[in-house]
């Protein structure tokens, strides 16, 4: 009998409803095994695996043991884990263009083995490849809930790859993938929106959140905007994120051209790597390229900034404008996705209609040559981002894996 069973008689509405807060009592809070199946975990740096990585600790802090698989992330990787994590590392191959990603081989069997050995109660898959599409087909086999996230519009990124006819096909693709699972986790209202008229079924909204101890204003550092070249009062413009086609660049270095033309001393400052780092580089000497950040040394470099530039039009949602509001920076961004979840425009940010690009590159300039407006988005973005906090995320997201681990208790 598994978890869940044995903790039958509990009232599972009220878990649902409230999450990890109705475990008032330790002896009977029942705990699960969860497995999480993701193509990306840290330490490779992109939004993806900065999220599952919370999540995985979120549940684990709460008592649950957590079954990681994932690709090798190098010749010597074999997983591994401690206490309540166990990792399982699989057969991968580098991401072609994206140094330090990969994508997971096929891998049903290996998958299969263990979990009839010791099966989870819930499956959380966060990837639609090879080794995310063996975890359903698994799951499917051993009657196991598997919920998904949809994580990455890939079916959006063909197009800035010259292959946007195979944009339907991928479409195509996922959707399928996603309808064969319990629910698919999206992080906005918009996007769920969306996917249910391209018709995804039962499209669930599980928010992101951020942690507003280590993005904090207080990290700012008058040396590093030293090195940067900024004197007291000089605005630093900053952009964090891979540095990719599909993060549409392009119009993040024409609207600081359009702020430097009033403001000469301004910088722009891009944390991230990626493929097309060689090419901004080489076009444009005197943007500021530090490459990826992590930690304290990524919260300082927010901190230290004034403007953020975030012109993505393919992102789901963009955990890094949470981050650069938590550091108190005033927000540049298309009105959609996290955006449009958690700004106000020319309240705590200033929001453009998406693609619009005349509007957004007009709102920076304009911006720019008003430091006091400067400063009030950032507080007030500040002020937002203090009330989206990982915790209540990761209540809401236990709640689920609660509800859909129930529905594998009454097969049993």
């Amino acid at each position: 009998m598994n978890a869940v069973g044995r903790a039958s008689s509990l009232n599972w509405e009220r878990i649902f409803t409230q999450g990890s807060q109705t475990h008032s009592d330790e002896d009977e809070a029942p705990r699960l095994r969860i497995a999480v199946v993701t193509e990306t975990y840290p330490p490779e740096i992109n939004g993806v695996a900065h999220t599952l990585h919370h999540m995985v600790q979120g549940m684990l802090a709460r008592g649950h043991q957590v079954h990681l698989i994932r690709p090798r992330q190098h010749r010597h990787d074999v997983g591994g884990g401690q206490g309540a994590l166990r990792e399982q590392a699989t057969a991968g191959l580098p991401v072609p263009g994206y140094k330090g990603l990969h994508f997971g081989l096929p891998a049903r069997g290996a998958i299969l083995g263990v979990w009839q050995e010791e099966p989870p109660d819930v499956i959380y898959v966060a990837t639609e490849g090879p080794l995310g599409g063996s975890a359903v087909a698994a799951a499917r086999h051993l009657n196991i809930p598997v919920i998904s996230g949809f994580h990455t519009n890939f079916h959006s990124y063909s197009r800035y790859y010259g292959v946007g006819f195979l944009e339907p096909a991928i479409g195509h693709f996922l959707r399928r993938f996603h309808n064969r699972t319990q629910c698919t986790l999206v992080p906005t209202e918009s996007l769920r929106a969306q996917l249910t008229a391209q018709g995804y079924l039962n499209c669930r909204v599980l928010a992101r959140g951020v942690d507003t101890a280590l993005f904090n204003p207080a990290r700012r550092d008058p040396a590093l905007r030293r090195e940067w070249g900024l004197e007291e009062g000089d605005p630093a413009v900053i952009h964090v994120g891979r540095l990719a086609a599909e993060k549409n660049l392009s119009l993040a270095v024409e609207a600081f051209r359009a702020m430097q033309s009033h403001q000469p001393r301004a910088r722009f400052i891009l944390v991230g790597d990626g493929p097309e780092a060689g090419e901004l580089g080489r076009l444009h000497p005197d943007l500021i390229l530090v490459g990826s950040r992590t930690g304290e040394d990524l919260a300082r470099h927010y901190a230290s900034g004034d403007i953020f530039l975030f012109p993505s039009i393919s992102d789901t949602f963009g955990n890094v404008v949470l981050e650069a509001m938590a550091s108190g920076l005033a927000v540049v961004a298309f009105d959609y996705a996290a955006p449009r979840e958690h700004l106000r425009h020319g309240e705590s940010g200033l929001l453009p209609p998406l693609n619009d690009r005349d509007r957004f590159v007009s709102l920076a300039r304009e911006l720019i040559t008003d430091p006091a407006r400067i400063r009030g988005l950032g507080q007030q973005a500040r002020s937002v981002a203090e009330s989206v906090d990982w915790r209540c995320i990761h209540d809401r997201l236990e709640a689920l894996f609660f509800e859909c681990a129930q529905e594998r208790s009454t097969w049993d």
